[in-house]
């Protein structure tokens, strides 16, 4: 379901009645015209393809047609196998590889604190 329609009613509608159901950022990128390396992607993703579709394109908004299909995302270190659901209609491709990694922070270090100005160095 999306914004009130199931599958078989998205796919069935024309290109400019789906896009009136996506959000406004998606809705634009659509209506200004997407450039070069956006329109290989989206091709590919529209017609029938057999594996993954590899892309650095992080800004394509998901729409009907690409539900089923699976996308690498590369994430600037490496790419991040996506299977597109239905709840991922009008988001963009980039929110589902995540780009940053959260820290792991260690012990403190020797003078870090006043008190382990004087422990022994291992």
């Amino acid at each position: 379901m999306f914004r009130g329609y199931n599958m078989e009613q998205l796919l069935a509608m024309p290109f400019e009645d789906v896009l009136e159901l996506l959000p406004s950022r998606a809705r634009r990128t659509y209506l200004r015209g997407l450039n070069y390396e956006q329109q290989l992607v989206f091709d590919k993703l529209k017609g029938e393809v057999d594996g993954p579709v590899r892309t650095h394109r992080r800004d394509l908004p998901i729409i009907p047609q690409f539900v089923g299909k699976t996308v690498s995302i590369y994430n600037g270190h490496e790419f991040v196998d996506v299977e597109i659901k239905p709840e991922m209609i009008g988001c963009m491709l980039g929110e589902f590889a995540i780009n940053r990694k959260a820290p792991q922070h260690s012990g403190p270090g020797v003078g870090a604190t006043r008190s382990s100005k004087f422990m022994p160095l291992k």
